[in-house]
């Protein structure tokens, strides 16, 4: 069935790399109709991208959750999905680890007048865990708290299956799997003309790098994450999914639609509809696993922000005179993991949290500003991370479910 599709997945991966070429062809122009357009189409995909996936997040879980035969199931499948999640995200940092004591970038600043308190475990952290627990259904959606939306969704999808009057139960079923198959509608149309999108995406990207982007200085400490992020994407996930019986090259370009939108809007939330649409068609993917397992992992399993985290902590805490031992590794190993797990996939979200993560632990933040502009680059790499890995666990949940 992979090869009757082949043809079809070839012709759409020709669209989409022509309109990352016209994207760059006409970025680097210096036409500024051109740019205005590309940046007129890269606004409108990131609205309905931004629209969609909240949405969509929401609605699988609950359906997800409403519609399993069993307890017993659902917990499985749960119980998987949180099981490889670390079990990535842990090998995620410490690749990042490994390859930032190997490099050991050098400092770029010295500021011997700034002194570093003792490092804890921040008290606005968990202030932040604490706001995932929602005292406003609308206002999680409003802004944009996917792991308190997830955690309604949860909630809303697993109180269903204990309503106890089958006729309520389910019409409350139907509604929300009505809306579900709405929502999945949209998103095919969106699909056909993710082409559009990418040409803005791909506009914006270069209007970007032509605007300064400058990585003298920084070198090392870029190295460390681009190969954290590679070594992670090309080796490590790929020798799981051999191990567990998967083709990882015809996996990779089964995903590829995919992986070119979450490059070019550096938001695996965003990047969701199309993840789901494309891991189901292409792969054969159970919708009943990739729509409950990928909004879960969109949320949780963040390799690409679990290296960014590790090593930009560790590498400002290094330039403002921290010494960095045996235990000050292992300990942001945990530290990174957990930050990432509990990180919103939308753009930025791992500079922010890396930010929060040293504030509250009293480590001085105003490298965070020489790294900012160089975010960019890193953020299209990690998002890329994001959605394989997302994507690489719901194939081997999905695998080992119907093995079974």
């Amino acid at each position: 069935m992979y090869n009757g599709r082949s043809n079809k997945l070839l012709k759409s991966s020709w669209f989409y790399l022509i309109a990352i070429f016209l994207g760059i062809v006409c970025g680097m122009s210096g036409i500024a109709l051109l740019e205005q357009i590309g940046q007129y189409c890269a606004e409108i995909f990131v609205r309905i991208l931004k629209f969609i996936s909240v949405p969509i997040v929401s609605l699988s879980v609950i359906v997800a959750l409403s519609s399993y035969d069993s307890d017993k199931s659902m917990i499985k499948v749960l119980k998987k999905s949180w099981f490889y999640t670390t079990i990535t995200t842990v090998f995620a940092t410490s690749v990042a680890a490994m390859l930032y004591l190997i490099v050991r970038p050098n400092n770029i600043t010295v500021t011997p007048d700034i002194h570093v308190q003792n490092v804890t475990m921040p008290g606005t952290y968990s202030r932040y865990l604490l706001g995932i627990i929602p005292d406003n259904v609308l206002k999680s959606f409003l802004e944009n708290n996917v792991l308190s939306v997830l955690l309604i969704s949860a909630i809303i999808g697993i109180s269903i299956r204990f309503i106890n009057e089958t006729v309520a139960k389910n019409t409350v079923v139907s509604f929300f799997k009505g809306i579900h198959d709405i929502f999945f509608t949209i998103t095919k149309f969106i699909v056909k003309v993710m082409p559009i999108g990418l040409f803005g995406f791909a506009v914006v990207s270069v209007l970007e790098f032509k605007n300064g982007l400058n990585i003298m200085g920084l070198g090392s400490y870029l190295l460390v994450i681009l190969l954290a992020n590679a070594a992670q994407g090309i080796i490590v996930l790929p020798l799981w999914l051999a191990y567990k019986k998967f083709n990882p090259l015809k996996a990779f370009k089964a995903m590829s639609p995919a992986l070119s939108v979450a490059f070019f809007s550096k938001s695996s939330n965003a990047t969701l509809p199309v993840t789901m649409d494309t891991i189901e068609k292409n792969l054969n993917i159970n919708p009943k696993i990739s729509r409950f397992v990928l909004p879960l992992c969109t949320t949780i399993n963040m390799n690409g922000c679990a290296a960014f985290i590790f090593t930009t902590c560790i590498y400002v805490m290094q330039n403002y005179g921290v010494e960095i031992t045996s235990f000050t590794v292992v300990s942001w190993i945990l530290i990174a993991t957990l930050a990432a797990i509990g990180n919103a996939g939308v753009p930025m979200g791992c500079f922010f949290m890396s930010v929060n993560l040293m504030s509250a632990m009293n480590i001085p933040i105003p490298l965070m500003g020489v790294i900012l502009p160089f975010y960019n680059l890193i953020d299209m790499e990690e998002t890329v991370l994001n959605v394989w890995s997302d994507s690489c666990v719901t194939m081997v949940v999905d695998k080992e479910l119907k093995d079974e």
